[in-house]
C-alpha cells in the first residue's frame, strides 16, 4: 500500500473506472442485480464538445450533459455510488487507489473510460472539434446535410471515409494533405463527382463562431461549412490495463471477448476503450453485457464460498 493511502472497510463487488454510456449502463444492470458498486469519473468524456449525441433510439438529439446526468440519476436510485475522481492506479487483488486520496478494494473491475483522439495539427481543429469539425457521419451526417463538406486526407482509409460521407451531400472536397492516395481511390473518387484538392492544408477559418472554409498553405480559399476526420485513436487507460496485465493488441487496445472479458481473470472492459468505434448506443450496449457476465462470475464466486463454508462447519 502506497504512503498517503488508507483502504476503505468496505469492498466493492465492482469497481467502474469511466462514467460514460458504458461505464453507467453497466452500474445499472449491476445495481439492479443488487450488486455494491462504484463509478469513478473524471468528468472529461470523449463527446464533451458535441452539444448532442445521435443515433440513439428514443435519445436522439438529446444533449450530452442531459443524457450523462440523467443516467447518473438513474444507477444512484439503485445505491450505486458515484465518485467524481481520477484512478491512478489498480493494483492485484483488486486495490484502486484515486487521486483524492481514498483506496477502494474491489472484487471485479470493469474499465469504461474511452479513447483519445489524435487530431491533424492544423490551425483551428482542436477549437472546432465536435462542432463543425466532425468524425463520425452516422453521428453527425444528417445535421450537415446537402451542405459543402470536405474531408481531411491523413490517416488510412481516408479516401473511403470520403466516400461514406457522399451520401450526405452532392458537393464533398476531399482534401489530400499528407494522405496516400491511390490510383484506384482516385477513380473511385471521382466516379462519385469528389472533387479532389491536393496541397497542405493551413487553416480552418471560422467567422462568427461558424467554419466558413478551409485555407490551403498556398493561399486558396476552399469554402466549405464543415469539414471531418478520420481519426486515430489510443484507450485513454491511462496505463490501467496494462497494469493489471492485461493482453494488448499492437494499437494498445485490449484482447477481449464478447463480454469484454480480458485475460486477466475479474478484469473487463466496456466500451471505446476497447472498440473504439463504438457509438454512445453500441457502447451503452457493451457495458450491459459486461455487467452480466460480471454478475455471473461474481455468483460462481459466491456459490464457492458458500460450498467451502459449507465443508468448514
Amino acid at each position: 500500500m502506497k504512503e498517503g493511502f488508507a483502504m476503505e472497510e468496505h469492498t466493492y463487488d465492482v469497481v467502474i473506472v469511466g462514467g460514460g454510456a458504458a461505464g453507467l449502463s453497466a452500474a445499472l444492470v449491476l445495481g439492479r442485480a443488487r450488486r455494491k458498486v462504484a463509478v469513478i469519473d473524471s468528468g472529461a468524456p470523449r463527446n464533451a464538445p458535441a452539444a448532442h449525441m445521435h443515433g440513439y433510439l428514443s435519445r436522439d438529439g438529446m444533449a450530452t450533459r442531459e443524457f450523462l446526468a440523467g443516467s447518473r440519476d438513474e444507477v444512484a436510485g439503485y445505491g450505486v455510488e458515484l465518485i467524481d475522481d481520477e484512478v491512478l492506479s489498480i493494483e492485484t487483488g483488486f486495490v484502486v487507489q484515486l487521486a483524492g486520496g481514498r483506496t477502494l478494494g474491489a472484487r471485479r473491475v470493469l474499465i469504461a473510460t474511452g479513447v483519445g483522439d489524435e487530431l491533424p495539427d492544423v490551425a483551428g481543429v482542436r477549437e472546432r472539434w465536435g462542432k463543425d469539425l466532425l468524425h463520425c457521419p452516422y453521428c453527425h451526417g444528417w445535421e450537415v446535410r446537402d451542405q459543402p463538406l470536405g474531408l481531411l486526407g491523413a490517416l488510412p482509409g481516408s479516401a473511403e471515409h470520403a466516400l461514406l460521407i457522399r451520401q450526405w451531400s452532392d458537393d464533398v472536397v476531399f482534401f489530400v494533405s499528407t494522405y496516400d492516395m491511390t490510383s484506384t481511390e482516385r477513380t473511385q473518387l471521382e466516379a462519385r463527382g469528389i472533387q479532389i484538392v491536393a496541397g497542405d492544408v493551413a487553416e480552418l477559418v471560422v467567422e462568427n463562431d461558424r467554419m466558413t472554409g478551409v485555407e490551403m498553405s498556398d493561399g486558396r480559399f476552399v469554402p466549405r461549412t464543415a469539414v471531418f476526420f478520420r481519426t486515430g485513436s489510443r484507450p485513454h487507460d491511462d496505463g490501467l490495463l496494462s497494469g493489471l496485465g492485461c493482453a494488448l493488441s499492437d494499437g494498445g487496445f485490449p484482447l477481449v471477448d464478447a463480454t469484454g472479458r480480458t485475460n486477466v481473470p475479474g478484469v473487463w472492459t466496456a466500451g471505446n476503450v476497447s472498440d473504439p468505434r463504438a457509438q454512445v448506443i453500441t457502447a451503452a450496449g457493451a457495458g450491459s453485457a459486461a455487467a452480466i457476465a460480471i454478475n455471473a462470475d461474481l455468483v460462481q464466486e459466491d456459490v464457492e464460498r458458500a460450498l467451502a463454508a459449507m465443508i468448514e462447519d
